[in-house]
């Protein structure tokens, strides 16, 4: 006997709410919460938990305080068909990220069919051939795909099935995409070590943000460097494999005869990593080097002190995704590209350069 699903009075007022938007009940501008409580009965905390389930869902746009919310005519139209919606996941640690499960989970309500591929790009050695094959024998009528190299993501575009790209190598590719906007928070971080007699600036980036060539937000770290004086090389951007050995014999090598005084390290799991090595050679943060994060991280709420990161706000990156498959299962062709802005956040982990 299949369980019982209760539904919360947010949920039930969500539910009622999208149906009115799609039948066409309002159109611009959402009524305003107290008016909406109002009418429906209901207390205005139930309804502002409902508006922001549609936000979810991308039927609704939050535009600020005292605003309101706009309608999003696309994701409201009965006349769009659900579509099956393939994910290409860069490595299996995609799945624990916040805005990554949000996604797949909006679409589901939206009432769209997510298969996630069953392999990811790094479980397939990054080769475009191995990839290639696995989506071909997926069924799906589109693809998102998270942080695709060039060359998948030109394979990606002259498909027939329509294709997202989620961060990775679009600029420039006639395909659908958004991600952050973190080449200015990467010059505003260089600039700051550098205002602290930092020169020995060090950005371990994956593979994958240097080759072929390095992608915006490295070359906007490069840049910055010799904005400041510091002609860079490739000691500010060293080259390394992707594996655990890889990555500790790069730190060795950095640590070996000139150690940086700063380090800008690409996502998380590879900041934690860093921190350990450091750890163990006696290496003190921020005393003889100083760390930033190129990415947030809940882990970092807990941190003392602060972790210096690159902060974006996820929220439209998810609105999007959904806008794009609403166009897609209305016929529309979307090949539009967005970003989201991004912010350097200072914090404890990084300090004047040692002497």
């Amino acid at each position: 006997m299949p369980g019982l699903t209760v539904f919360s009075a947010s949920e039930q007022v969500a539910a009622y709410l999208g149906g009115e938007l799609r039948r066409g009940a309002w159109t611009g501008q959402m009524p305003g919460g107290d008016r909406l409580a109002a009418d429906l009965r209901v207390g205005r905390d139930t309804v502002e938990a409902a508006l922001r389930q549609l936000e979810n869902e991308g039927l609704l746009v939050n535009q600020g305080r005292r605003r309101g919310r706009r309608i999003e005519p696309s994701a409201c139209d009965p006349a769009a068909r659900r579509i099956r919606v393939g994910v290409l996941l860069g490595e299996p640690a995609d799945l624990r990220i916040d805005y990554i499960v949000e996604f797949q989970h909006a679409l589901a309500k939206a009432g769209h069919a997510v298969v996630v591929a069953p392999k990811d790009m790094l479980d397939l050695g990054m080769e475009l051939p191995r990839i290639a094959r696995m989506v071909t024998n997926t069924t799906a009528d589109a693809w998102v795909v998270v942080a695709g190299s060039k060359d998948v993501l030109e394979w990606f575009a002259g498909r027939p099935e329509p294709a997202f790209a989620l961060s990775g190598r679009r600029r420039g590719l006639p395909l659908a995409g958004v991600g952050p906007d973190k080449p200015r928070a990467y010059a505003t971080a260089t600039r700051e070590l550098i205002g602290l007699g930092h020169r020995r600036i060090v950005m371990l980036a994956r593979p994958r943000r240097r080759l072929p060539e390095p992608g915006a937000s490295e070359r906007a770290f490069l840049d910055e460097l010799a904005t400041g004086g510091v002609a860079p090389g490739p000691y500010h951007l060293p080259d390394w494999e992707e594996s655990i050995e890889g990555f500790r014999m790069c730190l060795e090598s950095l640590f070996r005869l000139t150690p940086p005084t700063a380090l800008l390290v690409d996502e998380a799991p590879f900041f934690v990593a860093t921190q350990q090595f450091l750890a163990r050679r006696g290496v003190r943060v921020p005393e003889d080097v100083s760390l930033v994060c190129t990415d947030a991280d809940p882990a970092f709420e807990w941190c003392w002190p602060a972790v210096a990161h690159v902060r974006w706000d996820s929220r439209p990156v998810v609105r999007r995704i959904l806008n794009w498959a609403s166009n897609v299962g209305l016929g529309k062709e979307d090949k539009r590209q967005t970003v989201t802005a991004a912010e350097f956040v200072s914090g404890g982990t990084i300090g004047p350069a040692k002497d």
